[in-house]
């Protein structure tokens, strides 16, 4: 990224302005990004883990894949979810509060013995489900506000802030060789003027 600039006083102060306010920023970002790569780190092992469970509770129900002919798959539904938002880093996570179920009645009598057992497998294997996907719309949210954090922070150290540093120096360094050669040149004047002075005073 090129910094632009021009060699005077009002072109050095904006960009000492625009250093300083980098190098305030850097470590808020820093730290950002800390607390992002923690939380993605945590989220990872959140999504394993609800993966795990999910596929144990579907072993579950593999071993009972005889007795799922005489269930009815419609007695029992998700009918709906109950969400939150929650800031993690400066970042809005959805939140998962609550999973409702809609279960249709089912004679006690006429049913196999094991149908409420089996609506709460369902109801356990959809929760697991629904929990993972959230999980995972979470991971891709903080993954992707994590790197761009990091986009940022490298920016600033290794781009921006380098550049603000170097104009500021060329600037610095210009108006430091347009004094000397001031001086000098005031210099060579009155060192004329002198000579002037007591040409005229001699022909005097």
């Amino acid at each position: 990224m090129a910094i632009k600039f021009q060699y005077n006083k009002t072109s050095l102060q904006q960009l000492e302005k625009q250093l300083k306010m980098r190098e305030r920023s850097l470590p808020t970002i820093k730290s950002k990004e800390s607390a992002l790569r923690l939380e993605v780190k945590r989220t990872k092992d959140e999504v394993n883990r609800l993966e795990l469970q999910l596929e144990n509770g579907m072993r579950r129900y593999e071993n009972m894949v005889a007795l799922w002919n005489e269930f009815n798959p419609g007695l029992v539904r998700v009918k709906d979810v109950s969400l939150s938002t929650r800031k993690i880093a400066g970042v809005v996570i959805p939140v998962l509060e609550e999973i409702f179920f809609e279960t249709e009645r089912y004679s006690l009598f006429n049913s196999p013995a094991w149908t409420t057992d089996g609506v709460e497998l369902l109801k356990g294997l959809a929760c697991d489900g629904i929990e993972v996907e959230f999980s995972e719309m979470k991971l891709e949210l903080l993954e992707h506000a994590r790197k761009k954090t990091t986009q940022k922070v490298n920016l600033f150290e290794k781009v921006q802030i380098p550049g603000y540093k170097d104009a500021i120096r060329k600037v610095k360094r210009f108006m430091e060789d347009e004094e000397s050669l001031s001086k000098s040149s005031q210099k060579i004047m009155r060192a004329n003027q002198e000579k002037r002075k007591i040409k005229e005073e001699a022909e005097s």
